[in-house]
């Protein structure tokens, strides 16, 4: 718990200032920040033992990008994983800016509105949690606005890569987290 409350920390001081608009925003229809995701969220059997859901990402909209934003960069980290060392679930940019969801489901797969990075799993499109038995682990999913042209990323970087390359050039952030438990309530 005290490396969740850590992390929203710095997520929340590396936070560019929100635009004059409002404050930027990420959100979900299908889960609140802080709440338990469902079920189905879960990665599919055949990408491990723990894996128990259907991998169907949830719905994520946002709002009120600050103005000169060129696209945007999506990641979805497990801080709780690999002993404290985390495992990331999902890596995406070069995402338009009128872009402003993504439906249900939308990530589970490649599509042609974003640029899949390479996850933990090795996916380039969202792997939903598969945690082992015991303690709820927490799913940040994190929205990037960068000043970056959408094509400006070649596709394959890794979470690491991504952030090097987002070095001066984000413009805000935002976060929701989700949690996860096995077995699952």
């Amino acid at each position: 718990m005290l490396l969740f409350r850590a992390i929203a920390l710095l997520l929340t001081a590396l936070a560019a200032p929100a635009s004059a608009a409002g404050v930027f925003a990420l959100s979900s229809a299908d889960f609140k920040d802080g709440a338990m995701l469902a079920r189905k969220v879960g990665d599919i059997p055949a990408r491990g033992p723990n894996c128990k859901g259907e991998n169907v990402s949830p719905e994520l909209a946002w709002s009120n990008p600050p103005e000169g934003t060129k696209s945007f960069a999506f990641t979805v980290f497990d801080p709780d994983a690999g002993n404290g060392a985390g495992f990331v679930h999902w890596v995406a940019y070069g995402i338009a800016p009128e872009t402003t969801s993504f439906a249900e489901g939308e990530v589970s797969r490649p599509a042609e509105t974003y640029v899949g990075g390479t996850s933990g799993k090795k996916l380039p499109f969202f792997g939903g949690p598969c945690p082992p038995t015991g303690t709820p682990h927490h799913y940040f999913f994190q929205l990037v606005a960068t000043d970056l042209d959408p094509k400006a990323l070649p596709p394959g970087l890794t979470y690491a890569e991504l952030r090097e390359k987002l070095k001066g050039h984000r413009l805000a952030e935002s976060s929701i987290v989700g949690t996860y438990v096995n077995p699952y309530p």
